[in-house]
């Protein structure tokens, strides 16, 4: 997947505060956090993960569904602009 190749530090990094997130959640947890610092934390890090999600469905479209090899007609690029803000907005 060249279009995650290109990208790599930035998703590893990304990767990596998520994996911090999940650790924040797994030290309240065991050191007996209130329940709102839980939750606070298991949001913060959905969002995080929804991110790259959407992130990911982007690239997986921009660079697999349309062909960047051949030129994409405008209503396809419409249209693929448009799914991408729905994934978005659906995410977030």
């Amino acid at each position: 997947m060249s279009h995650i190749s290109k990208n790599k530090m930035k998703t590893l990094s990304r990767i990596r505060r998520i994996r911090g997130q999940v650790e924040a959640i797994e030290r309240a947890l065991e050191g007996g956090g209130e329940c709102e610092e839980i939750l606070q934390l298991v949001a913060s890090c959905r969002g995080a993960l929804n991110g790259l999600m959407a992130e990911l469905i982007e690239g997986h479209l921009r660079y697999h569904v349309l062909d960047p090899a051949r030129k994409t007609r405008p209503a396809q690029q419409a249209a693929a602009d448009d799914l991408i803000t729905v994934v978005k907005r659906y995410f977030n």
